[in-house]
């Protein structure tokens, strides 16, 4: 005998998403609106969050950043920079789009992003040499996009997409690479080098350290480290 919930399971959610939007245009609910229906309708229910939720940082081998990395600089124009920034900064492609060249302090070797999650800035430190290639490449100019296009615009989210998977095509990296997988390399990579976890909440913009534990999760050095000492002789 099938029970309710078993019976509800099989029903294709395709046919729910079809009868849903078919409700939410006859009403012509906006966006908030819609989020308040979902949230009301899951507290009906008794749909809770799940307490915890399994999940694993995917990052991008050291061998593939440099590989992505040394492929963009082989390319015109200033891909090979702009795809070294977007990976040493961590920021998100949403924010990243938005630099402006006044948000480089070069004497302070640190970048501001002004565009973060939540309204909210944050410094982030530069290399050296990353500072000094900034410098080279904006020469005298003062003002507009850190990165702009031919038409002198930033770059747009889709478009910074298409660069990193393109460079990664021609780089030969199999994994599928896009800017975000970037974001968590750089993490990962800063954890296991020794970066205290708070610092590292501070460099992504996490809002809660929680947040940042996930990478901290996913580094296998660091495990292996621990492993080593506790079991090394």
């Amino acid at each position: 005998m099938r029970t309710p919930s078993s019976k509800t399971q099989s029903v294709p959610l395709a046919t729910v998403i079809t009868a849903t939007l078919k409700l939410w245009r006859k009403h012509h609910l906006s966006y908030d609106q819609t989020r308040y229906v979902a949230k009301e309708v899951r507290r009906a229910l008794a749909i809770a969050r799940p307490s915890t939720r399994p999940r694993g940082i995917v990052r991008l081998s050291r061998a593939d950043e440099a590989c992505l990395i040394a492929q963009a600089y082989r390319m015109p124009g200033v891909r090979g920079l702009l795809i070294k920034t977007l990976f040493q900064t961590g920021a998100r492609v949403s924010e990243f789009v938005h630099l402006q060249v006044a948000d480089v302090y070069f004497d302070e070797q640190m970048l501001l992003i002004t565009h973060a999650k939540g309204g909210k800035q944050r410094y982030v430190p530069l290399l050296p040499d990353l500072t000094h290639e900034l410098r080279t490449y904006l020469r005298e100019r003062t003002t507009g996009p850190l990165f702009e296009t031919v038409r002198h615009t930033h770059y747009s989210p889709r478009r910074m997409q298409q660069l990193v998977q393109e460079t990664a095509a021609l780089a030969g990296i199999t994994t599928r690479v896009y800017p975000h997988l970037l974001r968590h390399s750089v993490a990962t990579t800063l954890l296991e080098r020794g970066m205290p976890l708070e610092q590292s909440q501070q460099f992504l913009g996490h809002a809660k350290l929680e947040t940042t534990q996930l990478y901290a999760a996913s580094t296998t050095a660091m495990m292996k480290e621990s492993y080593q000492k506790a079991l090394g002789r």
